[in-house]
């Protein structure tokens, strides 16, 4: 009996030993966060505005009549996403696309049971044979390989059978698309990297030529509204979360002949050769995108930040994104209360004459603004939140769905109609080719998801994690 006594004493012991929070509801603590604000990006501090025109509906489209509405904190890029930008998205779309191909190739002619002293990893496509293949020991049974055991159909998390899809992309091999360089290479590189420029016959003065239909971004998007409503369905196994996943591809390439097909009998010739990536053009704003792509920009530019966050140990970021129709024009206010533009109003000249926006003024004289097409996305002042061009230059999607009537039925808080059914998607701030009602903050405007123009381009927007900030709290 005591050494029964003795013996569960022992056990009270060590287990209260293990447990540093003392017996306490002390919470499960994670990593130190702090607040980080995201590169280029200003804070717009939630609260509630008046939304809608402030001045008589000149056109009489009645589609946005005033009402109070509250938004939550949140970040919004200063200034449209330029061409250099958005090249960075392209480019790095190009590369991943092709280091799968070339490890795909590096497998075709290694095999799987590739030994970390075979000779050809070290030139060649060897190179880009994915380094979590190779095999160190000497018992290739007995070695472990995660991209193997997944894609063996040993895991939930991926359902493709090839090793080399499973396996990360190596980012340290440099890759070259000169050709000065490709007798440093072999056969089998030089083979995919041309495989991804356009038929010679198709060149335009001997130039080579990226074929852009190869370069498509794939990502997953989550239905979560529809996740949201079918709660207890998918709660009782009735439907699946996979239900309301969809995968998504994306060409990412912008559609460049927009400069000529927007405008007939005009010559636009150079702005369609040279605009998207020549860099005298790399601080102007991405135009030709659709709407499709500019979210695809966005689900990029997290993927990417989170990849930086967890190589470094840190938390993930929250999602970019495009703002809704009210964030938009909170944020294109900037503070002021009823206000026609972003600097205010009622006009759009300063007090010494000089246009304050990028548009099409005096009845198409697109030089009074010292524009003709687009300017650098920081041109002009910006408004008080810190933001350039919320009005001119180039319209810019917006994650919600034009309604007419949608200001009618929307939620007074973070209102955002997006229907998924709904083609036409809300374009705000006018452009370069706009007369200046459409420069109106409280100006709504749409266009087909699907199609780009010269004269819109995108910004983003990420949420405000931690204490909120509100812009017209109280002072009492």
């Amino acid at each position: 009996m005591k050494k029964i006594i003795f013996l569960s004493i022992i056990i009270f012991i060590v287990f209260s030993c293990g447990n540093k929070d003392k017996g306490e509801l002390v919470g499960v603590k994670g990593k130190r966060w702090h607040p980080e604000k995201p590169f280029g990006m200003s804070l717009i501090p939630g609260g509630a505005f008046v939304m809608g025109k402030a001045d008589d509906d000149v056109v009489d489209l009645q589609d946005a009549p005033t009402r109070t509405v509250t938004v939550r904190s949140f970040y919004m890029d200063e200034t449209e996403i330029t061409n250099s930008e958005y090249r960075q998205f392209v480019n790095w779309v190009r590369d991943s696309i092709i280091r799968r191909e070339l490890a795909i190739a590096a497998e075709l002619k290694l095999g799987i049971d590739v030994q970390e002293d075979n000779e050809d990893l070290d030139n060649g496509i060897g190179m880009f044979y994915p380094k979590s293949l190779i095999q160190t020991g000497d018992d290739s049974e007995d070695e472990f390989s995660y991209a193997k055991y997944i894609t063996d159909g040993n895991s939930l998390l991926y359902d493709d059978k090839s090793y080399v899809d499973a396996a990360p992309l190596d980012w340290d091999v440099e890759l070259s698309y000169d050709e000065k360089d490709f007798d440093d290479y072999d056969k089998e590189y030089v083979e995919v990297i041309e495989g991804m420029f356009l038929p010679r016959d198709e060149w335009y003065n001997n130039v080579r030529t990226w074929d852009v239909r190869k370069f498509e971004f794939e990502y997953t998007e989550t239905d979560i509204e529809g996740a949201a409503k079918a709660y207890e369905d998918i709660m009782n196994g009735s439907k699946n979360r996979s239900d309301f996943i969809k995968k998504k591809s994306v060409l990412v390439y912008p559609d460049t002949t927009v400069w000529v097909r927007d405008f007939d009998y005009a010559y636009n010739e150079p702005m369609h050769n040279d605009y998207f990536w020549h860099e005298a053009y790399g601080d102007y704003p991405v135009v030709g995108i659709t709407w499709e792509q500019a979210s695809a920009f966005c689900q990029w530019r997290t993927m990417y930040k989170n990849g930086y966050q967890r190589q470094k140990g840190k938390q993930n970021v929250n999602i970019f994104r495009l703002p809704s129709e009210a964030e938009w024009e909170y944020a294109a206010r900037g503070g002021l209360d009823g206000a026609t533009f972003p600097w205010g109003g009622p006009y759009a000249k300063n007090d010494r004459g000089c246009f304050l926006a990028n548009f099409k003024p005096l009845r198409g004289n697109y030089a009074a603004d010292q524009a003709l097409y687009t300017v650098e996305a920081d041109a002009y002042e910006p408004n008080d939140y810190n933001l350039y061009n919320m009005s001119g230059n180039v319209s810019e999607w917006v994650s919600s769905s034009y309604d007419r009537f949608s200001y009618e039925y929307s939620s007074s808080f973070n209102p955002n109609v997006n229907d998924k059914e709904n083609p036409k998607k809300v374009v705000r701030g006018g452009s370069w080719k706009d007369v200046a009602y459409y420069l109106q903050v409280s100006t709504r405007d749409y266009e087909y998801a699907d199609t780009p123009r010269s004269f819109i381009g995108f910004r983003t927007v990420q949420d405000y994690l931690g204490t909120d900030s509100t812009g017209n709290e109280s002072t009492n």
